[in-house]
């Protein structure tokens, strides 16, 4: 059985106050937020939630309002970022008790690089350790995952039954579309060309524009499904002109910027991050005013 994800399913952000507390009440209104813009899922925990900082136990938490505010509506998937086996499997088993559908999970992230067979056999002790399809978040550049590899993970370890492709290679996710093993899911993070990874055949998003621009992407999604291509490359080059104003170091930050300025507050990020400068708001304003046309 395949894996029974597709479409737009944003990573949620994390809205964190003042002294970096984790606003549990404006995390709900955003889950909600996201709901109303008819979102095909939802993924907390991620590198746009900022979930390299979460403890085990606010990962926890986070996953466990999540399933009680979608309550069903909507599939989700936790994103688990960890530089061990070890803590993502214990990650993974403290929230095994939530109907969640899937797992994102980053390779190793520090500066030491795991070779291959390394990476193989940290997939393969996370996916016989619970049973939740495993999403491979193929992110970080010093261990960049090739699609030989990521073929061979998802045919070798029937745990892993996705991949999110990161980074602005298309012709990298174009092979990986071209060989992915039937059942299995290809996941576009190319925010600069997600009608491109549409138009490919990628089976829906996680990225940080699906994060601070729900229902535009949900929007696109559907155009292109209805083989608009003439909207949908007009879509495009408003949306690329928001991802130009919203990329930055401080993204997350920018982000809740952006969710905030549509009347949901997002909060703020968290130390050390800085929160967006005047200079990027003014971008992100000029920007969003333009790509909102196309909100579903």
């Amino acid at each position: 059985m395949g894996l029974d994800l597709t479409g737009v399913i944003p990573p949620l952000v994390t809205p964190f106050t003042a002294d970096g507390s984790i606003d549990e009440a404006a995390f709900r209104k955003l889950i909600r937020f996201n709901l109303d813009k008819k979102v095909h899922g939802v993924c907390p925990g991620g590198s746009s939630g900022e979930g390299h900082t979460l403890t085990i136990d606010e990962f926890k938490r986070l996953m466990e309002i999540t399933a009680a505010e979608v309550a069903g509506e909507v599939p989700i998937v936790a994103g688990i970022i960890s530089n061990s086996t070890r803590d993502a499997i214990n990650r993974a088993k403290a929230i095994a008790h939530l109907p969640v559908a899937a797992l994102q999970v980053t390779p190793v992230h520090y500066l030491f690089k795991p070779d291959e067979e390394a990476t193989h056999r940290h997939f393969k002790a996370l996916t016989e350790a619970v049973d939740i399809p495993v999403i491979i978040y193929n992110v970080v550049p010093w261990n960049y995952l090739n699609p030989t590899q990521m073929i061979r993970l998802m045919n070798e370890l029937p745990g892993v039954q996705g991949i999110k492709q990161s980074q602005g290679d298309l012709k990298l996710m174009a092979d990986l579309l071209l060989g992915v093993p039937k059942g299995c899911k290809v996941f576009s993070a190319v925010d600069a060309l997600l009608y491109s990874s549409f138009a490919l055949g990628a089976h829906g998003t996680i990225a940080a524009t699906p994060a601070a621009l729900p229902g535009v992407c949900v929007a696109l999604w559907n155009t292109v499904q209805a083989g608009d291509h003439v909207r949908a490359l007009e879509m495009h080059k408003s949306m690329l002109a928001f991802w130009n104003a919203v990329i930055g170091d401080n993204l997350p930050a920018n982000l809740k910027t952006t969710i905030t300025l549509q009347g949901c507050d997002a909060g703020l990020p968290r130390a050390p991050m800085p929160p967006t400068s005047e200079a990027q708001r003014a971008r992100i304003e000029t920007a969003l005013e333009d790509v909102l046309r196309f909100d579903a």
